[in-house]
C-alpha cells in the first residue's frame, strides 16, 4: 500500500497535522468547505495512544461535503443546508472511522451533486489540480483535487453518473463507482435513488480498493445493499483477460488527443498478452437521453423535502406557507439545481409520464440487455472517461446539453449499475486523461486487479 503505507510511519498526529497544513496552504484551489480540525486532532490522539486501531489506523481522509459527518456542517455545497449540523453519520464514514481513519474536512462540490465542473458550487467553483485555469470536474471535484494535490491520500464522493470518474480523470487519479449497493448510501444527502453509489478516489488501484472493501457490505439502514460480496481476488492479476473497446466512444466526437491515449493504453493491454477487440454498443448514443429523464424525476422527488420548514435555511420574508416553501427554495437552490427540479416534475406529470418517464425506464431495460449480452463474450469494457481533457471555467456553463455530453460515456454505466474505475492513462497537451474500465455486476474485484497489474507494469 505505497501511498496509505506512507502514513502508517508517523504518528496520527503528524499525518492529520500535515494534512490539515496542506489543506490550509492549498486553499487558493477551494477544493475544501470547511475543516473538522478539532475532532481529527482529537481522534489522532487516540490512535497514537492505542484507543484506536484498524487498517487505516491514523491515516487523515477527506469526504465530498454531502456525506453527514459530525465535527462540522454539511451543506451539500447549497446555500439551504449552508448551516446544517449532522445529528448522525454516514455509514460510510462509520466504517472507515472503524478502522481508525480520521476524517479532516469536507470537499466542494456542485450543488446536491448536480454538475459535471463543480462550478455549480454555491460557494465557488474548486480549480483544476494540474492546470488551475481549467476545472476540476463534478461533482465530486474537491474530492478529486484533494486527492490530486496530496492534501490526503484518499477521499470519497459520490457517483450518480459520472460524478467520479470524470473529475478523477480530469486530475489524473484512480476514482471508483462501485457496484450499485455495494456501499451504504444511509447518511449521504441523496441525488437520484436509482443510480446514486459510494466511492473514492486514491493515487493507486491498491489503495482505492483497501478504502472500497473497508465501506462495502450489507447495511440493515440501507435496503438496496447488497449481501457481502467483495472478496479480493488472490490470482486475478496473471490472469489474461478478454476485453471489449467500445468502439462508439472512439469516433471524431472523442478529442484527438483522447483516443490516442486510449489506444496506447490498449496497446499495452495487448503487450501484457490480454486479448482486446472492438465492440458496438449501439444503446450508447441513447443513454444520455435517458439518464437526463429518469434522473431529474428522482432529483425532483428527493430535493421535495427541502422546503424551509424541518431543516435549513428559511426564508424570513415570507408571509405564508406557500411564500415559505416558495422562496426558501428559490433562495436555497442553485440554477441547476431547479433545472433539474423542473425536468422531473414534467416528466412525471400527468399526460407525460408515459410518453417520457416511462419511455425511458424501458430503453434503459434495453441498454442494460445490450451490456449484459456483450458481458457474455468479453471479461472487461473499456472506454475514454469522457470525451475531452478538463475543459475551461464559463466554457460550458451557458449551454446545459454542451455540459451534459461530458457525461455521455458514464451514464449508460451508472444506468446499468455496473462497477468502474477510472484509471490516469496519459496526457493530451498536459491535461490528464482516464480510461474506463468496465466490469459486471458484483465483479468489482476483476476490475481492481487489472489496474494494479497495469500499474505494476507501467
Amino acid at each position: 500500500m505505497k501511498d496509505i503505507g506512507y502514513y502508517k510511519g508517523k504518528t496520527a498526529r503528524q499525518n492529520v497535522e500535515e494534512a490539515l497544513v496542506s489543506a490550509k496552504r492549498h486553499e487558493d484551489y477551494h477544493a475544501l468547505l470547511s475543516l473538522t480540525e478539532d475532532r481529527a486532532l482529537e481522534r489522532a490522539d487516540m490512535v497514537d495512544s492505542g484507543q484506536l486501531t484498524g487498517r487505516l489506523a491514523g491515516v487523515p481522509f477527506i469526504a465530498k461535503d454531502n456525506f453527514l459527518t459530525l465535527g462540522g456542517p454539511t451543506t451539500a455545497a447549497s446555500k439551504i443546508l449552508e448551516n446544517f449540523e449532522a445529528p448522525l453519520q454516514a455509514t460510510a464514514i462509520e466504517r472507515l472511522e472503524a478502522e481508525g481513519a480520521i476524517c479532516i474536512g469536507k470537499a466542494n462540490l456542485d450543488s446536491f451533486a448536480h454538475g459535471s465542473s463543480t462550478e455549480n458550487s454555491a460557494f465557488g467553483p474548486t480549480k483544476n489540480a494540474v492546470d488551475p485555469e481549467k476545472v476540476a470536474g463534478g461533482s465530486s471535484g474537491g474530492s478529486a483535487v484533494s486527492v490530486a494535490l496530496d492534501i490526503v491520500p484518499f477521499a470519497l464522493g459520490t457517483d450518480t453518473g459520472g460524478s467520479i470518474r470524470q473529475p478523477a480523470s480530469f486530475n489524473g487519479v484512480v476514482g471508483v463507482k462501485p457496484t450499485y449497493g455495494m456501499i451504504s448510501r444511509f447518511g449521504v444527502v441523496a441525488m437520484a435513488s436509482s443510480t446514486d453509489v459510494i466511492g473514492c478516489f486514491a493515487h493507486t488501484a491498491a489503495d482505492a480498493q483497501l478504502v472500497t472493501a473497508i465501506m462495502a457490505g450489507s447495511d440493515p439502514k440501507d435496503m438496496t445493499t447488497l449481501p457481502d460480496y467483495f472478496e479480493p481476488s488472490k490470482d486475478m492479476q496473471s490472469k489474461k483477460l478478454k476485453i471489449g473497446l467500445i468502439g462508439d466512444f472512439m469516433t471524431d466526437d472523442t478529442d484527438e488527443g483522447v483516443r490516442r491515449n486510449v489506444k496506447e493504453y490498449v496497446e499495452r493491454l495487448k503487450t501484457v498478452g490480454h486479448d482486446v477487440q472492438t465492440v458496438s454498443l449501439p444503446m450508447a448514443k441513447y443513454s444520455l437521453a435517458i439518464y437526463y429523464i429518469v434522473v431529474p424525476a428522482e432529483v425532483a422527488s428527493n430535493l421535495a423535502r427541502y422546503d424551509g420548514v424541518r431543516y435549513g435555511v428559511r426564508h424570513e420574508g415570507a408571509k405564508t406557507l406557500d411564500d415559505l416553501y416558495g422562496l426558501s427554495r428559490d433562495d436555497g437552490f442553485v440554477t441547476e439545481s431547479k433545472r433539474r427540479i423542473m425536468i422531473g416534475n414534467y416528466v412525471l406529470s400527468s399526460g407525460y409520464f408515459d410518453a417520457y418517464y416511462l419511455k425511458a425506464q424501458q430503453a434503459r431495460q434495453l441498454l442494460i440487455n445490450q451490456f449484459d449480452a456483450l458481458f457474455e463474450s468479453y471479461d472487461i469494457l473499456l472506454s475514454p472517461v469522457t470525451p475531452t481533457t478538463a475543459f475551461g471555467f464559463g466554457e460550458n456553463t451557458d449551454d446545459p446539453m454542451k455540459m451534459y455530453l461530458s457525461d455521455a460515456m458514464t451514464v449508460g454505466v451508472s444506468l446499468a449499475g455496473l462497477p468502474a474505475l477510472s484509471v490516469p492513462a496519459g496526457v493530451s497537451d498536459g491535461l490528464p486523461v482516464g480510461i474506463q474500465l468496465i466490469a459486471p455486476r458484483q465483479e468489482d474485484a476483476r476490475l481492481f486487479d487489472l489496474a494494479s497489474s497495469m500499474e505494476s507494469s507501467s
